[in-house]
């Protein structure tokens, strides 16, 4: 799997999950659509990452660290909740984020390794 791949697919679910976490609440609150900022974002930058624009991969990345960090405080809301369905859509959130961070950091050792080689 790709960083570009990785990138889309965490998106995706990002967008699909946070929607349904708002549009499925009760009480929505408009924090709730962070994660869907966040991820109609990093699909807008899907063209840069594919095409290995090196600055529109490092903002990606940064985008996504923080979204790693900042999906901790709604994990931590929702367990004190005791609602599982919202534990449920923050670790599938949180997971697919470190996945994407795992792909992000593999592609920039493979491309550090060229340069050094090439």
């Amino acid at each position: 799997m790709t960083a570009h791949l990785a990138s889309l697919i965490n998106a995706i679910v990002l967008i699909g999950l946070g929607l349904w976490g708002y549009l499925g609440s009760d009480n929505p609150s408009m924090t709730a659509l962070i994660p869907v900022g966040f991820g109609v974002a990093i699909a807008a930058m899907y063209p840069g990452i594919k095409s290995q624009n090196k600055i529109i991969a490092h903002v990606a990345v940064l985008l996504t660290l923080v979204l790693l960090i900042a999906l901790f405080m709604p994990l931590r809301s929702a367990l004190g909740r005791d609602d599982t369905m919202a534990v449920v859509r923050i670790v599938i959130m949180l997971a697919t984020t470190a996945f994407s961070m795992v792909f992000f950091i593999r592609a920039f050792i493979a491309a550090r390794k060229a340069r050094a080689e090439g």
